[in-house]
């Protein structure tokens, strides 16, 4: 401004005369430059919300006097009957009334195998319909879909801190002051002592610094990885609630697995048919199925499952009647059947001396003993075990691989428990556990200076979850265990717990190198600006090539920062 408004004012004090226009439009380009690059590059890292919101229909076909009528998404009501074709979106969540298909929701799951729906079984909107044509009731609309709780949940924790953030924030407060009085210092030790025209180099001096010193990478560094990282979790079918429970995870060094529906299928089946005498094993089955047929029991739905996979046809029965804790009996084909526990079949009296090997296997197996008698003689006994998932075995193995100690936990006895837990490779077993002792093995670890994961899926694992210092949940448990988790993994397998810790150790050291950099800029950078280098090169930092600096610094933290995307899990 004086050069233009007083240059020969200037002039007569030798003071140089240039406008610098040029230069000053130059900083400024390049400085809006940076900016847009860095915009772009984290608009990128915001791309998981954007695809997730473009997976929503706009219409739906809603059945209505037996015709079908086209409606916007948003004017869908809870009880409306909405038909789905091959190759069309679910517009939203809603349960199955008639006809069947094959439903992509690797969207909610990670998971690319199709799942199969029959009436009674849930569907999910912006899930994707394969082969078949359904229709199916309208349950959940708008806000409460479980597409747009997962959005909410991303949004949230993109919107979180995590606990390293504080140290940029207090290295931020402390470093914009430094470099104002680095910048002031090196003014007036130019200006002194500077070569002329000492007023020009002070002043180049100073905005190079101020320039160069801009903390954009430093306030960077975290919260873009976070976005990165909670993103790319969403797309895998892994829900992080927070920014501390991302960072958390990555220290992580004990994982406590609830044994029932998290390692197993939540669900007994048959394993083993055991009759009294050959020849009897199909009338065995019959028999108990037809008893268990009026049970609304695990155990029995069990049976009757197993039964009719094998084509039995079931026998009329009369006078059932339920013995609470200990089993059931009622009249079959005119004949009394009793169906329980072996100690209930010896308290009526009824020989055991033909089975005690095969039941003492079972048992040694962690299984469930249902004997069956008729008019009081055994005719055998059907062997039940809750079995393991497909990828319980290989995901423990592949925590351990991780260096993590491996817990399970469970209400089942210490025999079949520990029948399981070998099974699965796990050492470390807690049996017949309440919800309170679930917590109490839990402090336990974290008194002795571990940090706990607790995978679980049900209301009894909830304090669990929450004493935790990361919950995850399984998604195809209860809301309570949901709502208590620090992570929701749609997916539901152990599998996800691996995919969960290395997404957080692949972010935070992400985290870490952004803001080693965005330190390692400054630190070598603004002496260079402040002139250090002047008896060497015999010049200043160009306030141009500080700007350019600047820019390269920010988009660098993004683009690492945008790595994660790329990075297998």
């Amino acid at each position: 401004m004086l050069a233009t408004l007083a240059p020969e004012w200037l002039s007569d004090r030798g003071i140089g005369t240039g406008v610098y226009f040029d230069t000053a439009a130059l900083i400024i380009g390049l400085i809006l430059l940076g900016r847009f690059l860095e915009a772009r590059a984290r608009g990128r890292t915001s791309e998981t919300i954007r695809r997730l919101i473009g997976l929503q229909p706009n219409t739906a076909r809603v059945v209505r006097d037996g015709q079908e009528i086209e409606v916007p998404v948003q004017d869908l009501v809870a009880g409306d009957v909405v038909a789905v074709r091959p190759g069309e979106r679910i517009p939203t969540d809603g349960e199955v009334l008639e006809g069947s298909s094959a439903v992509d929701e690797s969207m909610l799951t990670g998971e690319s195998m199709p799942v199969d729906k029959t009436p009674g079984l849930p569907v999910y909107g912006a899930t994707l319909n394969r082969t078949g044509f359904f229709q199916f009731r309208v349950t959940r609309i708008g806000q409460e879909t479980a597409l747009a709780q997962i959005i909410r949940l991303v949004e949230e924790a993109q919107g979180s801190r995590a606990p390293i953030q504080r140290l940029a924030d207090r290295v931020a407060s402390v470093f914009v002051p430094a470099v104002g009085g680095v910048a002031v210092a090196a003014f007036l030790f130019w200006l002194l002592l500077g070569p002329d025209p000492a007023l020009t180099y002070a002043l180049l001096t100073l905005v190079a610094i101020l320039i160069i010193a801009c903390p954009c990478a430093l306030g960077l560094a975290t919260p873009t990885a976070i976005i990165v990282g909670t993103g790319k979790g969403a797309e895998r079918g892994i829900l992080i609630r927070s920014a501390q429970a991302l960072e958390t995870a990555h220290r992580v060094d004990t994982v406590v697995l609830d044994k029932t529906g998290t390692l197993t299928e939540g669900r007994p089946v048959v394993t083993d048919i055991v009759p009294a005498e050959a020849g009897v094993e199909r009338e065995l089955l019959r028999l108990a199925a037809s008893v268990e047929y009026g049970s609304e029991h695990p155990l029995a739905t069990a049976i009757v499952e197993e039964a009719n996979r094998r084509g039995a046809s079931l026998a009329d029965v009369s006078d059932f009647e339920a013995l609470p804790g200990q089993g059931v009996t009622g009249y079959a084909d005119g004949k009394l059947v009793l169906l329980g526990s072996p100690a209930l079949l010896a308290a009526q009296g009824i020989p055991l001396d033909s089975l005690s090997e095969a039941l003492a296997k079972l048992a040694s197996e962690g299984k469930t003993p249902v004997t069956v008698a008729r008019d009081g003689v055994a005719l055998g006994s059907i062997g039940l075990a809750d079995a393991a998932k497909p990828d319980s075995r290989e995901s423990v193995a592949r925590l351990q691989e991780m260096g993590l100690e491996v817990v399970m936990l469970t209400g089942d006895n210490r025999q079949t428990a520990r029948h399981i837990a070998d099974s699965l490779g796990i050492a470390r077993v807690e049996a017949e556990t309440l919800p309170s002792d679930k917590v109490e093995v839990v402090r336990r670890l974290q008194a002795d200076g571990k940090v706990v994961a607790m995978v679980g899926d049900g209301i009894n694992d909830a304090p669990a979850l929450v004493q935790a210092d990361v919950g995850l949940a399984m998604g195809a448990g209860t809301d309570v265990a949901m709502e208590s988790a620090d992570v929701t993994l749609m997916g539901n397998d152990v599998g996800s717990v691996i995919t969960t810790l290395r997404l957080s150790r692949q972010t935070m050291r992400a985290i870490k190198q952004n803001l080693f950099w965005a330190f390692f800029y400054n630190i070598m950078l603004i002496p260079v600006a402040a002139g250090v280098l002047y008896p060497v090169f015999a010049g200043f930092l160009n306030p141009v090539l500080a700007a350019l600096a600047m820019a390269f610094s920010s988009v660098t933290v993004v683009s690492n920062s945008l790595r994660l995307r790329g990075a297998g899990v």
